[in-house]
């Protein structure tokens, strides 16, 4: 079962969300919250596998709570949820060590595959979310040559599990969309972030399009 905290301070908004969750049955939330003040007291008290959280909400906003949910629930992974989608929020978030940055208006399948793949260790960007990510850094990474050569190390099923990767896949679309386990495709992201010598899926996924490599993506 995935333990999920949630905040934000539109009760309908919250009320909306968990009714998304509920659709998968070993989704559970745990409880809620309408500020960051709360949000880091239940992040201590239920110690969740994932943080829901607004980036605007009163007494301590969605961004200035991530430091101290992380401090007080290390094992709690955050996904922010915003109405905006600025640069700047997405760099800071990020930085302050969010695992994934969805945005409200998205489509409501990514909640789902945000919780499973950040509860399981990844990181998950909406794919809007994840094309501004790789635009921003793509000129902090690796130039297209040096990519390839990082990418030339990996096994053929690695690099089709990379640009899967690369364009905000989670886990369990990938294993559909190869015909294989989700074991067995947790077992090609660990190889594929180890051959590429990151520590994320997001630095994984700014490689995948250094190389050119989600372009050949199949439909």
């Amino acid at each position: 079962m995935v333990r999920v905290v949630l905040a934000d301070d539109e009760a309908m908004f919250r009320a909306g969300i968990r009714a998304i969750l509920s659709a998968d049955p070993e989704v559970e939330v745990v409880a809620e919250a309408v500020n960051g003040r709360e949000l880091v007291e239940a992040a201590r008290s239920h110690r969740p596998d994932v943080a829901l959280v607004d980036i605007q909400m009163p007494r301590l906003d969605g961004l200035a709570a991530v430091p101290q949910v992380r401090a007080h629930s290390p094992g709690t992974a955050v996904v922010m949820l915003t109405t905006f989608g600025r640069d700047e929020y997405i760099a800071r978030a990020l930085q302050e060590g969010a695992s994934g940055f969805l945005l409200k208006a998205g489509d409501p399948r990514e909640l789902i595959a945000a919780v499973r793949a950040t509860a399981e260790g990844g990181a998950y960007l909406s794919p809007v979310v994840a094309r501004r990510v790789i635009t921003e850094f793509r000129g902090r990474g690796p130039a297209r040559g040096a990519a390839l050569d990082r990418v030339g190390g990996l096994s053929p099923r690695e690099r089709e599990t990379l640009a899967l990767l690369g364009t905000g896949m989670s886990n369990a679309e990938i294993a559909r969309r190869l015909f294989v386990s989700e074991e067995t495709v947790k077992s090609h992201v660990k190889a594929v972030l180890a051959g590429l010598g990151v520590r994320n899926r997001v630095q994984a996924a700014i490689i995948a399009h250094e190389a050119g490599l989600v372009g050949d993506v199949p439909d």
